[in-house]
């Protein structure tokens, strides 16, 4: 699903990644659309914003063979190109498991074509054995798409990173934090993991994407 402002001129975009159990209509059912024109109106610079059905894959290669992050870098982003939006360089915005496919994604693209990343929430885990069901096939797919041990890929990177400090990833969140040799944009704030914090978080998480798509 795309919603694209008015422009004259090509837009870029910004990849909406949702969480576990989610799909492409989650950053609309955030309110994106008019927050988004809030934001415009007080002249954050227009973007795009996709939103994808990506499963719940954890945006990484699996033993199945799925491979939802292949599939926005190698189809959903050459697909956005024909449709007349500039993918030179793109955004990333994605909560829990899309908070860590935005870190994950943006960094393999790097800075030549990732403007920004914005991982709201992001589900991080500091070892195999903490992750959740699911979320990586062992600990060798852990340790090969552990975004912890990928920071020095997010180092020419504007990052943001809003956690709740009710969040279940609270203190991995912080540790990402204090790792990265940038620090990032963003904030730990009172919210948990929900839809309330994420839709409060939601304008300046705009405003911050907007600005570097801008550059």
């Amino acid at each position: 699903m795309l919603h694209r402002p008015a422009s004259t001129t090509p837009l870029r975009p910004v990849i909406a990644l949702h969480g576990k159990g989610g799909n492409h209509s989650m950053v609309f059912d955030l309110g994106v659309e008019a927050l988004l024109a809030q934001a415009i109106q007080n002249g954050t610079p227009p973007f795009a914003v996709v939103g994808i059905d990506g499963g719940d894959g954890y945006f990484h290669r699996r033993a199945t063979g799925e491979d939802s992050g292949k599939m926005v870098v190698d189809e959903i982003i050459p697909l956005l190109a024909t449709m007349g939006l500039d993918t030179s360089r793109v955004g990333f915005l994605g909560w829990s498991m899309g908070g860590y496919g935005s870190l994950l994604l943006g960094g393999q693209l790097g800075p030549q074509r990732t403007a920004a990343i914005a991982a709201v929430s992001p589900a991080l885990w500091t070892s195999a054995g903490a992750t959740a069901p699911g979320a990586f096939d062992g600990a060798s797919d852990y340790n090969a798409n552990d975004v912890f041990g990928r920071t020095a890929a997010l180092a020419d990177i504007p990052v943001r990173i809003d956690c709740g400090t009710s969040d279940p990833f609270y203190s991995a969140a912080q540790k990402f934090v204090s790792e990265l040799t940038t620090p990032p944009s963003g904030s730990f704030s009172p919210g948990g993991h929900d839809g309330n914090y994420w839709h409060g978080q939601l304008i300046g998480e705009l405003e911050f994407l907007g600005s570097n798509l801008a550059k």
